[in-house]
């Protein structure tokens, strides 16, 4: 008989527990998800979206990406879509601290390979059929190969290639950089791995490549970095997803990163006085998963 009632006991709990338990049937909104893929084998572009050889008097070689960052983030209907005039997606935040509008790097949103940089409710893009992608880059995070009298290192470098960042101080390792203003697109940091040597310079402007393939008919304005890419399949926005879609971005790290030769030996040796002309990345396409 005892052994009834507490099985009647433990019973009644749990009915109870199930009875009371919450049960969230509230439909969970569609996503656009937007990640980035950085692909060394992918063709080299230049500024019109043209396979690209590296410029003579130069070399290059394809960096080791360890992360990077975007300004803005926009779909474009057709290769007559104005900067602007699309579906504008995402757009960083900026500051006059330093002066002139700039983008405010503490703010900047930094991530690595295949880490989701934007997430946001389909329903909140525009209805509308895509073929082109849009992507301003702002920073780039990467490991490049250097010598110094005879002996080769590995360092990393930060790379700011949007068109203007106010940058307060940020760090390499254990190395801080203190900048405290603006700078324009080109500017760069090096620090030498467990190593305390760093360095710092600007490219020229407009040195830093973007390849925009529609140029002729969608121009981007001069010194900003808005890599432009078309999806092999037109991206149709409905307004009615129940699925989420996954936009990856692969950019073409495909010696990206070039210098002016002093040595002709293919070799970065910035104690020699070898200059970093461009550090553009070269090519973008874009894909989507529904």
């Amino acid at each position: 008989m005892k052994k009834l009632l507490l099985f009647g006991v433990l019973l009644s709990a749990c009915l109870g527990f199930f009875a009371c338990e919450d049960v969230d049937d509230t439909p969970k909104d569609a996503m656009l998800r937007i990640k980035f893929k950085f692909n060394p084998n992918q063709e080299r572009l230049n500024n019109l979206g043209q396979p690209s050889t590296v410029g003579f008097g130069n070399s290059a070689q394809t960096p080791i990406f360890n992360s990077i960052s975007s300004h803005y983030l926009e779909l474009a209907q057709d290769a007559n879509t104005q900067l602007g005039q699309g579906a504008i997606l995402y757009h960083a935040p900026e500051t006059t601290l330093g002066g002139d509008n700039a983008i405010d790097f503490s703010q900047a949103k930094i991530v690595g390979e295949d880490e989701i940089f934007l997430e946001i409710p389909l329903k909140t893009v525009a209805v509308g059929n895509y073929d082109w992608m849009r992507v301003s880059l702002s920073y780039q995070n990467y490991q490049i190969s250097v010598r110094n009298q005879g002996t080769d290192y590995t360092g990393t470098l930060a790379s700011f290639v949007g068109f203007n960042t106010y940058i307060d101080n940020f760090s390499i390792g254990n190395n801080l950089f203190p900048i405290h203003g603006n700078k324009l697109q080109g500017f760069w940091a090096f620090a030498l791995n467990d190593n305390p040597y760093t360095n710092y310079g600007q490219t020229a402007p407009g040195a830093t490549t973007v390849p925009n393939p529609i140029a002729s008919t969608s121009p981007i304005p001069p010194g900003s970095c808005v890599v432009t890419g078309k999806f092999a399949n037109t991206l149709r926005i409905t307004g009615n997803e129940k699925t989420d879609i996954t936009i990856t971005l692969s950019l073409s790290t495909n010696k990206s990163f070039e210098w002016h030769e002093v040595l002709n030996n293919g070799i970065y040796e910035p104690a020699s006085g070898e200059n970093v002309v461009d550090m553009g990345l070269r090519g973008l396409i874009p894909t989507y998963q529904r």
